[in-house]
């Protein structure tokens, strides 16, 4: 009997249902035994179980791949496979992402939510535009301004060497426009920076400058809101049109489940936060008068508009967001 039917038969069940593995290799300079690590360990084995082993993630946590722009290098190059950054990071490739961290912006996190559910798929599409498959957009709360001296007047930070974001241009004109030059570094120098004095003014979630050292090397908190971030993890779109549609859909589901409870891990730690702070010796003071918090939402007025004269974001979307604030604001009263 000839055994050519029954191996031609053998290579088509084969062709018909890959029986390969895809480990895909992500980046993140969160550091391991922080709350995103954790899920995303439990995610990596959930997607493991359901797709029987034929996605695996492998993460490489700490900043140990290099910072935001490397990682992306390496994953252009497919080296990498995915990362996770915030919306500052990749700001290079997709800058309307990065419109949700306008400065004073939202004022709750109800505001954020409600722009949010009526945008985020549009954010997402564009990633997918430039070749970046979002799994989850998260939230990272609200980041407050972080410095060795009180800062209760936008004169307090005068002299001050603030950081900001590599590339963050909204970040870079508001800072501008108070008469300071602020200090671009990618997420993973800013500690080092704080150790050596390079800056002394970060502005950080109280949980995040928690989880990267950041807070052993400031002393007070401006207690307000300054800007909303949030976070994405995404992976090359070469690599996700490899697998098996029915393993994307895994993929997603698992990762966006993890995302929502790190987001409300998020929200219920925040408090927790802010105790942990005060508990280091870290102070929180007030803006001197409502009419300094003002002067601040005037100079966030004035950066907006400076970015949409040089377009390098969408007016469109800026319109769109300032559109269902508003609707929100009417609907919520004064």
């Amino acid at each position: 009997m000839s055994l050519r039917p029954i191996l031609t038969l053998f290579a088509l069940l084969c062709l018909a249902s890959p029986s390969w593995a895809a480990t895909l290799k992500i980046a993140t300079v969160a550091p391991e035994g922080s709350a995103w690590m954790r899920e995303m360990r439990a995610a990596a084995a959930a997607v493991k179980e359901r797709t029987e082993g034929r996605v695996r993630l492998k993460f490489y946590p700490g900043g140990v791949m290099g910072n935001d722009k490397t990682v992306l290098r390496k994953m252009r190059a497919g080296q990498l496979h995915g990362g996770a950054f915030t919306s500052g990071a990749i700001a290079g490739v997709f800058p309307d992402l990065e419109l949700y961290g306008i400065p004073l912006l939202f004022r709750s996190y109800e505001e954020a939510d409600y722009v949010r559910e009526r945008m985020d798929a549009g954010m997402i599409a564009g990633l997918e535009e430039v070749g970046l498959v979002a799994l989850a957009i998260n939230d990272q709360g609200f980041a407050y301004l972080m410095t060795q001296k009180p800062a209760r007047e936008v004169a307090d930070l005068q002299g001050a060497k603030v950081w900001i974001q590599e590339g963050d241009a909204m970040s870079q004109r508001a800072f501008e426009a108070v008469g300071v030059s602020p200090v671009q570094l990618t997420l993973a120098d800013v500690y080092t920076a704080l150790q050596t004095g390079l800056v002394d003014t970060v502005a950080a979630p109280p949980q995040g400058a928690i989880a990267l050292q950041w807070h052993t090397r400031v002393r007070y908190v401006t207690d307000v809101p300054l800007s909303y971030l949030t976070g994405t993890l995404v992976i090359d779109a070469r690599a996700w049109k490899k697998l098996d549609p029915r393993d994307q859909g895994i993929l997603r589901e698992v990762v966006r489940a993890s995302a929502a409870r790190l987001d409300a891990e998020t929200r219920s730690g925040e408090a927790g936060a802010r105790k942990a702070l005060e508990s280091q010796g870290i102070e929180f003071v007030a803006p001197a008068t409502g009419e300094e918090v003002e002067r601040w939402h005037g100079i966030a007025r004035d950066a907006v508009t400076k970015l949409r004269q040089e377009g390098i974001y969408d007016d469109a979307v800026i319109d769109e967001i300032e559109r269902h604030l508003d609707e929100f604001r009417s609907a919520s009263g004064p």
